[in-house]
């Protein structure tokens, strides 16, 4: 915080080197936004732009001030580099800071030339990045461990908006880090760490490999068949044999005919780790309850994006079934009760109220409270960037859910049946 006198020299000191070469964010990617929904600033954005640079206390306010500084020094070039797990996050980086900056020039705080000097990628980059490395929240079994080992004090703190800080991080082995190679003054040899450097069309790639074909489609899918199924780790449901099934499919089988490959990396070996290495990893105590989170926000990029290649190569999406299939286990996730007919709590949502108003009269036992209320979802093109009828298997889904509507297991024999 810049209140902190020394700490916001040392910044400074840090920033106005000329030899300083790069900053990295690591602060989700709700760290870069400075207006909510209704497009006004939030109230602490609001207080740093009307503070102006010399007292930033928020991440955006904070570095912009910093550039500013080194903008003064000299305007020596720097790379900004964002290592959140977003796509196009060095996009989303350089439009906050350059927003940030252009009130203060509205103000009077910061003169035309040093909007100049951020927007001049041969002074200030923004490299864009992919990182993947499953990382889930401090584990209670991971802490217990440590105790055990003699290493005290290993007990997470939870912060008032329920977000976990610990002295440890149960990750994955598996990691990978692409960037842009864009550093106008000079960069680490971070290849040597492991770290691909390459341009930023491939670097869209990778991620849009990963987003949309071979990693996050099928957590999605063990997500919402893991609260309904009642499990509580993803590495248990790659036992369950319908499961594994299922993500074999949705990957391999039905997103490799349509998948982008990056040259870099080869999404066959890559999704082939994530089903029998990474998934599995009975040390990864990730949960469905988790990665179930803001679903209504994903299913677009994860699903909608395989779709939409299906149709513009065959005509239709017809040849699909396990991706339909995933998408009916989250309208069943929706309804909010388990496949033996008990009440279970849903992840946050924000799409969750207006959803629970059209699936509402649909009842546990009842496939035909069904009706026809699937349609104004199933259609939506902003949930799933298509009419998931007009690519051909709206009703296709809306028969997959209400098979799993028949009763206690249906769920179960619904899998079964179509992933035997």
């Amino acid at each position: 915080q810049s209140q902190v006198a020394e700490d916001w020299n040392r910044l400074k000191a840090i920033f106005t080197a000329k030899e300083f070469q790069m900053a990295t964010f690591t602060i989700t990617e709700k760290g870069y936004a400075l207006a909510g929904a209704d497009g006004k600033y939030f109230p602490f954005v609001q207080a740093d732009i009307d503070q102006g640079p010399e007292k930033p206390g928020a991440a955006m306010a904070i570095v912009t001030s910093l550039l500013f500084e080194r903008f003064k020094a000299g305007q020596y070039p720097v790379a900004i580099v964002s290592c959140d797990n977003c796509s196009h996050n060095g996009e989303k980086l350089m439009n906050s800071i350059v927003t940030m900056a252009t009130e203060w020039n509205k103000k009077g705080f910061v003169p035309d030339e040093f909007l100049n000097y951020l927007k001049d990628e041969s002074k200030v980059a923004f490299p864009w990045s992919m990182i993947d490395k499953i990382t889930p929240r401090p584990a209670e079994s991971v802490e217990k461990e440590l105790e055990k080992l003699g290493i005290e004090d290993m007990a997470p703190v939870v912060t008032s908006k329920h977000t976990f800080i610990a002295p440890f991080v149960n990750a994955e082995g598996p990691q990978y880090l692409v960037i842009e190679d864009k550093f106008p003054n000079g960069r680490p040899a971070l290849e040597k760490a492991g770290v691909y450097l390459t341009d930023r069309e491939t670097v869209n790639k990778v991620e849009r490999m990963k987003v949309t074909t071979c990693l996050n489609p099928l957590h999605t899918a063990l997500a919402v068949y893991g609260c309904v199924l009642g499990y509580n780790l993803i590495a248990d449901e790659m036992k369950d044999p319908e499961l594994k099934e299922l993500v074999h499919r949705i990957g391999p089988v039905e997103g490799m005919p349509v998948v982008t490959n990056p040259g870099i990396l080869s999404p066959e070996k890559f999704v082939d780790e994530v089903i029998h290495v990474r998934i599995p990893n009975p040390f990864m105590p990730d949960t469905p309850q988790r990665i179930a989170t803001d679903t209504s926000q994903k299913v677009g990029i994860r699903y909608g994006e395989t779709i939409k290649s299906y149709v513009a190569k065959y005509g239709d999406a017809t040849k699909l079934q396990a991706i339909p299939l995933a998408i009916a286990g989250w309208i069943r996730y929706l309804l909010g009760v388990d496949d033996n007919g008990n009440a279970f709590e849903r992840s946050q949502d924000p799409m969750l109220a207006e959803l629970d108003e059209k699936l509402n009269e649909i009842r546990f036992g009842d496939p035909e409270s069904v009706g026809n209320k699937l349609h104004p979802i199933l259609s939506n093109a902003n949930i799933f960037g298509c009419d998931l009828y007009e690519a051909g298997i709206g009703e296709r889904i809306e028969g997959y859910v209400k098979e799993m509507l028949t009763g206690a297991g249906a769920v179960r024999a619904t899998l079964k049946k179509y992933m035997d």
